[in-house]
């Protein structure tokens, strides 16, 4: 005969806390999971998904007296000039001398599919010797492409965060007051002609260039749809064949793709700037067994010479400067080798080297060091 007695209320109370703790397990592990993968979207681009710079010459006018020298600046000169022409105002004949004019370089970036009327946000750098934008006004400006064709005209008032105060005997500059913005300040006259819906083939460009992460983004995308899709065709390129049978086209395909999780994976490589002193190490990079040394000899020479001088009311002294100098020679004695073991994670590397008690810069000359030596089992690139 089978018994079973029934759950007392400390045994539920117990089971009940270990089912929850094997789910927020399950939860956590899940989550870290997720969080070490990445979004399709956020690693690469799409084809036909991208934008375009516009570039654009032009007047900002209305300034307090902080604008271009018509003297220094000649093209200044002639686009005001060209400008009162093209409104009927004949002015070659006369003397120019105002200071409220200033010629400037309009930027601006046309997102993907913008459609005609769409208003974007332009930038404005002044070209010539301009003192401030402060309270501009940027005229007519026409946006062109890498084509040479008009995609947009700017015009509007010109925001500028900076600012700038002159005395007669201090000055006071507050950011960069020649750069300012116009929000919405230009108006989309052409469309790039590009249709996503005649596409049968799409290709996916990585960001960052890379064999295994182009694989695996083949590999989630067919996992996916459930047939062969997507292939690697170098490490920087995934093309995408869109079934006919998909529901919602290739847009809708490609809204699905985007969303896909995949770990991204990168080279082992170690980015040094030598000017700023930073180091910046991938998780990958790993060292063979290498025994390190830093020491700095230090000469330090202080000069620190005394006036000597007769006593008073005496007729035959003269007043020397007698020379003390005194040298300090500091060697380090105190450093001593250190070993670093084959196949250490960064975190211990990273350790290694800080128990040595170097700085950045000579940690980028051990680094180098270790390269040279065979010992570093990753790419080295400075900037």
């Amino acid at each position: 005969m089978d018994i079973r007695l029934p759950f007392t209320l400390s045994q539920r109370a117990l089971a009940t806390l270990v089912a929850a703790l094997c789910a927020m397990l399950v939860s956590l592990s899940l989550a870290s999971a997720a969080h070490a993968d990445s979004r399709i979207k956020d690693i690469a681009d799409f084809e036909g998904v991208r934008d375009n710079l516009l570039v654009g010459y032009g007047l900002v006018v209305g300034l307090n007296g902080t604008g271009d020298s018509l003297t220094n600046s000649g093209f200044t000169k002639q686009s005001l000039i060209g400008m009162l022409e093209r409104l009927g105002v004949n002015t070659r004949d006369d003397v120019l001398k105002t200071a409220n004019v200033a010629a400037v370089m309009v930027t601006a970036t046309l997102p993907a599919f913008t459609r005609q009327g769409v208003r974007i946000d332009v930038a404005v750098a002044a070209l010539g010797d301009a003192k401030s934008l402060l309270g501009g006004t940027l005229l007519v400006t026409p946006m062109i492409g890498a084509d040479g064709e008009v995609y947009a005209v700017a015009q509007g008032q010109v925001a500028v965060s900076g600012f700038s105060a002159t005395g007669a005997a201090q000055s006071v500059v507050k950011g960069v007051p020649t750069n300012g913005r116009i929000a919405n300040g230009a108006i989309v006259e052409r469309e790039i002609d590009f249709r996503m819906t005649n596409l049968h083939t799409v290709r996916v460009a990585l960001r960052n260039p890379d064999l295994t992460t182009a694989r695996r983004v083949a590999q989630a995308i067919n996992g996916f749809v459930g047939q062969t899709t997507a292939a690697a065709v170098d490490p920087a390129t995934v093309t995408v064949q869109v079934p006919d049978s998909y529901p919602g086209g290739i847009v809708a395909l490609l809204t699905d793709v985007e969303q896909l999780r995949v770990a991204p994976d990168q080279v082992a490589r170690v980015v040094i700037d030598e000017t700023s002193g930073i180091i910046v190490m991938g998780e990958n990079v790993r060292i063979s067994t290498v025994a390190i040394a830093q020491g700095n000899l230090t000469v330090r020479i202080t000069e620190t010479p005394q006036v000597s001088q007769p006593t008073p009311f005496s007729t035959g002294g003269t007043t020397a400067v007698v020379p003390r100098t005194d040298i300090q020679v500091d060697e380090e004695k105190g450093k001593k080798l250190a070993v670093v073991q084959s196949g250490i994670s960064l975190q211990e590397l990273v350790n290694g080297l800080n128990t040595l008690g170097i700085g950045p810069r000579d940690m980028i000359t051990i680094l180098q060091s270790i390269k040279a030596a065979g010992a570093l089992q990753a790419e080295i690139q400075v900037m």
